[in-house]
C-alpha cells in the first residue's frame, strides 16, 4: 500500500478567510492532480495565526465557518482527495474547562481540524493543550478538546490506514501522542503555528523525534510560513520515520507543497520525500529579518519604505536587510548630518546608498537645531548643555522621517537594537519614530556579526558586499556630541549583550550573572536601565522577534513598579 500526502506549506494572511480558502483550495487542485491523497494545512489555516481579539468577535468565526463550506465545496469533485484544515470554531463548554472555571461572554471556542472528504466532514479536532507562555495566550480565546481525533484514509480498495491528527502543542506533550496510539493510529500528522527564534527548528525535531520514539509510528510536521506582525513562521515542515531519523524536510521560510510518499513495507514504512538543506545561524536571521519585514510591508498595504542612514552601522544593516526584502525602487536612505556628524559618515553613507542603487536624500539639520536651541534658550539660560541637546538632534530627525512618510508614503523604518532599547539608549519620539523596528530582538554584537555575514553572503541574489567595511569596524557612536562613543555611556556590548540576554531572555538573577563572572557594577548599571526604561519599550514601534524572549508579547512588565532585583 502506498499514499501521497502533502503538506500545503503556505503563507496565510490573518483575517482574510476568502484569500486563505482559495489558496488551500488551489493547492488541493495541485496535489490532487499528482496523485496525493491526503493535504494537510498549518493550524488555524483559514483564519490566519494569531487572530487574538478578532477570534472574540462573532461575525469573524461566522466568516471562517463560511470559509470552511467554500472549502468543502470547492474540493467536493477531487475524488479520493482527503484535506486537513485548520480552523476556529463554537462548541459547546466541555466538562473539563467547566471544572477549570472558564466563564465566558463570547461563543466558546475550539481551535480546530476539520478533516473533509469529497466536500463532507469527515472528523473534526480539537485541540487539547493550550499555551499560555512566551508569545502564546490561546487559553484567552480557546477551551480545551477532549478526545483525540483517529480517522481512516483508504489508500485503495480494501486498504485503510488509520491516522492519528494532532494540533501544534499536543505533539509536545505525551499523553495525546499516547492516546492517539491507543485509538490504533499507524501515523501520526501534526499541524502547528510555531512561531520562529533562533534555533527553534532544531529543537521542534527532537521533541517530535521522541515522540516518534516512543510510540514506533512516522510522524509528519506540517507548519506555517510567513511574517504576522513580530513573528515570523519558518515553515521548514518535515516528515521522520519510526525510529526518529529525518526522511524529508520543506525549505525554510518559503512556501512550498511538500510531497511525502510513504509505502507499506511489512509492518513498518518506506518514506521518499525530498530534504531540504538546514541553514545555518546567520542565514537562519538573515532569511527571518527578511520575511519578517516583506510580510510586515505588503501584508499591510505599503508601497514602500525609509528610513534615516547615519554612516552607523544599525542604519547600515537596516537598509540592506529593506533591499534584500523588498527591492531598491521601494527603499529610500535619508543622511541627516547634524554639526557633530563627521565626515566619513556622509561619506560611508553615500557610498552604501550607490552600492545598493537605493534613492538618496541628505537634510542639513544644523539650521532646524540651531533654531531648536535659540527657541529654547532663555527657558535654558541658568543650564549648560547635556542629553537634552543630544535628544534634539534625534527627534529633528525623527519629525522630517515622519514629515516624508506622511507627505510622500512610505513605512519609517526604525534602525535602533536589542542592546539600545534594553537599556533605554534610544530617544523618545526620535530615533524610536517610526512604524517598524526591523532590528529590534538584535542585540548589538549581533548586528556587527551579521553585518560581516552579509559582506560575505549573498542570500537573496541582491547586491554583493552592501556595506562598506569602515562601517562595520568604526566604533560605534550616536555622533549626538563631539568624540562620542556608545561606550561613554554604557558598558562594552559584549558584556552589556551577555548581562541582556542572561537577566532578560533567560531570568537569570544579578547575583548569579556575577557569580558567572561579569562585572557586578556593569550588571547593576544594565539591570537599573533596563528596568529604567520600560516606559520607552512600551512606546516602541512593534519590531521581529528572532530570540525566545524579545520585547514584545513575550516581556510584559510594568512600567509604574518599586521593584527591582
Amino acid at each position: 500500500m502506498t499514499i501521497s500526502i502533502c503538506v500545503a506549506q503556505l503563507n496565510f494572511v490573518v483575517g482574510d478567510m476568502a484569500g486563505n480558502a482559495r489558496q488551500i483550495i488551489t493547492a488541493a487542485q495541485q496535489a490532487h492532480a499528482r496523485g496525493v491523497r491526503l493535504l494537510l494545512t498549518p493550524e488555524l489555516a483559514l483564519c490566519g495565526y494569531p487572530a487574538q481579539d478578532l477570534l472574540l468577535r462573532p461575525a469573524f468565526i461566522d466568516a471562517c465557518d463560511d470559509a470552511l463550506k467554500t472549502v468543502a465545496h470547492e474540493t467536493a469533485g477531487l475524488k479520493g482527495l482527503y484535506l486537513v484544515v485548520g480552523h476556529p470554531v463554537r462548541s459547546a463548554l466541555p466538562a473539563c474547562a467547566q471544572e477549570e472555571g472558564w466563564r465566558r461572554t463570547q461563543p466558546v471556542l475550539h481551535n480546530a481540524a476539520s478533516v473533509l472528504f469529497e466536500g463532507r466532514l469527515l472528523q473534526r479536532c480539537h485541540k487539547r493543550e493550550l499555551p499560555n507562555d512566551q508569545v502564546f495566550d490561546e487559553r484567552r480565546y480557546f477551551v480545551p478538546g477532549e478526545n483525540s481525533a483517529v480517522f481512516d484514509l483508504e489508500a485503495a480498495p480494501g486498504e485503510r490506514v488509520r491516522l492519528g491528527l494532532l494540533i501544534c502543542e499536543d505533539a509536545w506533550h505525551e499523553a495525546p501522542v499516547r492516546a492517539a496510539l491507543a485509538a490504533g493510529a499507524e501515523l501520526l500528522l501534526v499541524i502547528n503555528a510555531s512561531p520562529f527564534h533562533a534555533g527553534k527548528g532544531g529543537e521542534r525535531e527532537r521533541i517530535m523525534r521522541a515522540r516518534v520514539r516512543a510510540t514506533g509510528l512516522p510522524l509528519i510536521y506540517a507548519h506555517l510560513v510567513g511574517g504576522q506582525d513580530e513573528l515570523v513562521f519558518d515553515g521548514r515542515s518535515f516528515v521522520l520515520a519510526a525510529d526518529g531519523a529525518l526522511a524529508g524536510r520543506a525549505p525554510s521560510f518559503e512556501p512550498a507543497l511538500f510531497d511525502c510518499r510513504l509505502s507499506r513495507q511489512g509492518p513498518g514504512w518506506q518514506i521518499d520525500a525530498h530534504t531540504a538543506p538546514e541553514h545555518d545561524p546567520q542565514t537562519e536571521l538573515w532569511h527571518a529579518l527578511v520575511l519578517g519585514l516583506r510580510d510586515y510591508v505588503q501584508k499591510n498595504g505599503f508601497s514602500s519604505t525609509l528610513l534615516g542612514l547615519s554612516g552607523g552601522i544599525d542604519s547600515a544593516l537596516v537598509l540592506a536587510l529593506a533591499v534584500d526584502a523588498l527591492g531598491r525602487e521601494r527603499v529610500r536612505a535619508v543622511m541627516m548630518p547634524s554639526p557633530y556628524t563627521a565626515a566619513i559618515s556622509c561619506s560611508d553613507a553615500r557610498e552604501m546608498a550607490a552600492r545598493l542603487g537605493v534613492r538618496y536624500d541628505e537634510i542639513d539639520i544644523a539650521p532646524l537645531f540651531a533654531v531648536f536651541k535659540a527657541a529654547l534658550a532663555p527657558l535654558f539660560a541658568a543650564c549648560a548643555e547635556d542629553s537634552t541637546e543630544e535628544n534634539l538632534q534625534a527627534r529633528i530627525r525623527g519629525t522630517l522621517l515622519m514629515a516624508l512618510s506622511n507627505k510622500l508614503g512610505g513605512l519609517v523604518l526604525t534602525t535602533g537594537n536589542k542592546s539600545e532599547l534594553a537599556t533605554g539608549y534610544c530617544t523618545l519620539y526620535g530615533d524610536m519614530a517610526g512604524g517598524f523596528a526591523v532590528i529590534k530582538d538584535l542585540a548589538k554584537t549581533e548586528v556587527f556579526r551579521l553585518a560581516r555575514w552579509r559582506n560575505a553572503h549573498n542570500p537573496c541574489g541582491g547586491v554583493a558586499t552592501p556595506i562598506p567595511e569602515r562601517i562595520i569596524s568604526r566604533a560605534p557612536s550616536a555622533e549626538l556630541r563631539h568624540n562620542q562613543t556608545d561606550q561613554d555611556s554604557l558598558p562594552d556590548y559584549a558584556v552589556l549583550d551577555a548581562i541582556v540576554e542572561r537577566y532578560m531572555q533567560d531570568d537569570q538573577s544579578p547575583a548569579s550573572i556575577v557569580a558567572a563572572g561579569l562585572d557586578r557594577a556593569a550588571v547593576e548599571q544594565v539591570v537599573r536601565l533596563l528596568h529604567g526604561s520600560e516606559y520607552k519599550r512600551q512606546q516602541a514601534p512593534l519590531g521581529i522577534r528572532l530570540t525566545h524572549r524579545s520585547f514584545g508579547k513575550d516581556w510584559r512588565y510594568p512600567v509604574t513598579s518599586k521593584y527591582l532585583s
